[in-house]
């Protein structure tokens, strides 16, 4: 219990900075969109696939926009990644007063990165990966029958896509945090995964079943 409690508050730390650095990316995304509808073609702007660098180059190449300086063309990335998530509708249905039964965190806030698992007829919502393998992994904290999970379910990091957690691709401990830090960031192939990784110095891609305690904990700074 020790050692959960110190992950607990070593995870709050992690998101204090990954609040600031969400809150920047917002206000680079309105920026950019003002960007886009005064200096741009909007019918030529390309979709947003792939980490904001490869979006930066989408967009130079597409011709869209013109005489841009690199910190418009910035914004203008980020306002194309930032719709790309707000259009996409497949996605988890998150009630407003869901909250992570790993750290509290109420994970509607977190669309890009919640996660879901049903078991004994009953949903729980996470805010991330890590906390969803935390409760399937640590028995000892989070007593319940595993044979009894009847589904579990990840968000797409680019298409925010709902998608089965058996099935999905991840990204471990790359340079972009979640809600609660480091994460296993969750991808519905590996072509989007290792383009996520070469962009993000992620350490490696993993499937669900190679996923450890070791690499969970590692993520919170915790060697075992």
């Amino acid at each position: 219990m020790l050692k959960i409690i110190f992950i607990a508050l070593w995870s709050m730390v992690c998101l204090f900075a990954d609040q600031s650095s969400a809150a920047k990316a917002m206000k680079l995304a309105q920026k950019g969109e003002r960007i886009a509808k005064v200096m741009c073609e909007q019918s030529k702007l390309p979709q947003a696939t792939g980490g904001i660098e490869k979006i930066k180059q989408k967009v130079k190449a597409s011709g869209a926009c013109r005489h841009l300086s690199s910190d418009k063309l910035e914004a203008v990335a980020y306002y194309l990644q930032q719709g790309s998530v707000k259009e996409h509708s497949q996605h988890l249905a998150v009630p407003d007063d869901a909250k992570c039964p790993v750290c509290g965190m109420f994970v509607s806030k977190y669309p890009k990165w919640a996660a879901m698992m049903k078991h004994d007829g009953k949903v729980y919502y996470f805010d991330g990966v890590k906390d969803m393998m935390k409760y399937y992994i640590f028995d000892g904290d989070f007593p319940y029958e595993r044979t009894h999970i009847s589904q579990m379910v990840v968000s797409d990091y680019y298409t925010i896509e709902a998608i089965p957690a058996k099935e999905a691709f991840y990204v471990l401990d790359a340079d972009v945090f979640g809600p609660m830090g480091h994460e296993l960031i969750a991808f519905k192939d590996k072509k989007s995964a290792q383009t996520f990784m070469d962009e993000h110095h992620g350490k490696k891609i993993v499937k669900f079943d190679e996923i450890t305690d070791k690499m969970v904990m590692a993520l919170d700074g915790i060697e075992q």
